[in-house]
């Protein structure tokens, strides 16, 4: 990659999230030296990017908080392969955060010009991804899993396991999605303890509201 393609790479990068990243990382994701990259985070402040350092744990590099960013303008064949990504992902029924995901698609959408909606509507028609596993869960179920995991709230469940149905209110800790079944790590705030259950396993759930 070229240095003035990587300098506009390193800063869009760095405009998709506001917190820090270290040189180390930085250098890895582009695959240069961190002397290489100290050099481009100078030519980005020459450029007057609000760049700031933290030191400690959890710092690196970042844009000034205070620093507003203009609206994303996508292109007609970037937004087709979000969209068509995101169509497969969302039939995926293994993916549980559906709604947040069609909210965003909507969003990419409404971004584009007439003309590049037009554009997209050519692409999408020609792109496909096929193999939509079996397993599933109830649309209550996925609904109820993004809502808990998004917020951070416990959620009670049923669940069909090896040895019998049971009842449990967990707390989501991960979400590992495999090519044919989706895991929910959690910490059991019924038995303790932390557990892992299978999304097509849980044949009901229920948000609890904190208290």
């Amino acid at each position: 990659m070229r240095r003035q393609s990587r300098l506009f790479a390193i800063a869009e990068y760095l405009r998709g999230r506001r917190t820090g990243i270290t040189a180390e990382a930085l250098a890895a994701r582009f695959d240069v030296t961190v002397r290489t990259i100290y050099r481009d985070l100078d030519a980005l402040r020459d450029a007057s990017l609000p760049l700031h350092a933290d030191r400690g744990r959890g710092g690196g590099y970042a844009l000034d908080r205070s620093y507003s960013l203009p609206p994303v303008n996508f292109k007609a064949r970037g937004a087709a392969l979000l969209l068509t990504v995101g169509r497969w992902a969302t039939e995926l029924r293994l993916v549980p955060f559906a709604e947040t995901l069609q909210s965003a698609l909507d969003k990419v959408r409404s971004a584009l010009s007439a003309s590049a909606q037009r554009e997209l509507a050519e692409v999408e028609a020609n792109l496909h991804f096929v193999g939509v596993p079996a397993l599933s869960a109830p649309k209550g179920v996925r609904q109820a899993v993004e809502q808990a995991w998004f917020e951070r709230q416990p959620v009670h469940i049923h669940y069909q396991g090896a040895n019998g149905p049971s009842e449990r209110t967990v707390r989501i800790v991960s979400v590992v999605m495999e090519r044919g079944v989706t895991l929910l790590t959690c910490d059991d705030l019924t038995r303790e303890g932390q557990r892992t259950f299978r999304l097509d396993r849980i044949t009901e759930a229920k948000v609890v509201p904190l208290s």
